[in-house]
């Protein structure tokens, strides 16, 4: 592992021996700080929160974009305490499980599982939950600094899921792990690449879309749970969600099966409104003008 990682997983070692409770208020001063800058990620925030929430007069925009980079800091400064400890010990602080029974009835019905998790909550502590119960492959694109995978690989430990790359190879490899009956988890919001998605409305507003979480869906029969970690007040640890996907998910008709898995995310993001990546730029494509210019 390279010097400056390895000092980077030092440091994590160290702050995640504080309470959560410490860090989420740490990180929530953080937010409220960055809330009066004059960054790009306050101003996607901004313009995010304008679209999907257009009933808002200015003061109540206001309070809602305070409190969600408030939420922003604190999943900033937890991941101190989930990547810090043993996995294991970090999944103590999940304190409720709702729909448990639909993963466990998905899993044995042997038709493979696909986990949507939006970027919502603290989606690594997810992760962990999720492995502990099955052995999981998890579509991601390699971060930008290659040293980081050594980190994450190290922080995840025994619970770690297999990183399949979200290339030709990768998506051979989660059909026939579904196939097979096994389960894989997706980030169902990703904005896709040029011509490799669908336009379907996100809380009233055209978002390109994936296709390929529908069209896994529709190819092996597999069943589709949208799942998230909610992060509780005060510190308290984390309530872990499942919820059945929308219908049509797996329509042949791509348009069809897009609305509704933006369904899908929208019914999780209500649940936790605040926790959601909401500087994440949803509606720019390069077919049609940015609102975030």
């Amino acid at each position: 592992m390279r010097f400056d990682i390895y000092l980077l997983y030092l440091l994590l070692r160290l702050f995640g021996k504080l309470p959560l409770r410490t860090l989420h208020g740490v990180g929530a001063a953080i937010g409220r700080f960055l809330r009066w800058s004059r960054s790009r990620t306050v101003h996607n925030t901004s313009v995010n929160l304008r679209i999907v929430r257009p009933q808002l007069d200015d003061a109540a925009h206001a309070v809602l974009l305070r409190e969600v980079m408030e939420d922003s800091g604190r999943s900033a400064t937890e991941i101190a305490r989930i990547w810090g400890n043993d996995a294991e010990r970090a999944l103590d602080l999940v304190r409720e499980v709702r729909g448990e029974a639909l993963f466990d009835a998905a899993l044995a019905g042997g038709k493979g599982v696909i986990i949507a998790a939006p970027h919502l909550g603290c989606w690594e502590l997810l992760n962990y939950w999720l492995c502990r119960k099955t052995p999981m492959a998890i579509l991601y694109r390699p971060p930008r600094i290659a040293a980081v995978e050594g980190l994450l690989r190290k922080v995840r430990g025994a619970l770690a899921p297999e990183q399949v790359r979200a290339e030709g190879a990768g998506v051979r490899t989660l059909y026939k792990r579904l196939a097979a009956g096994g389960t894989v988890g997706i980030l169902p919001d990703q904005k896709p690449r040029a011509g490799e998605g669908e336009v379907a409305p996100f809380f009233g507003q055209d978002a390109l879309t994936m296709v390929l979480l529908p069209r896994l869906a529709a190819r092996t029969g597999a069943t589709v749970l949208f799942a998230f970690a909610e992060r509780l007040p005060r510190g308290e640890g984390y309530r872990i969600h499942l919820l059945p996907a929308p219908e049509g998910l797996d329509d042949a008709d791509l348009a069809v099966a897009c609305r509704a898995l933006n369904r899908g995310v929208e019914q999780c993001v209500e649940l936790a409104f605040t926790q959601y990546q909401w500087h994440y730029k949803r509606y720019s494509a390069d077919t049609w003008r940015s609102p975030y210019d």
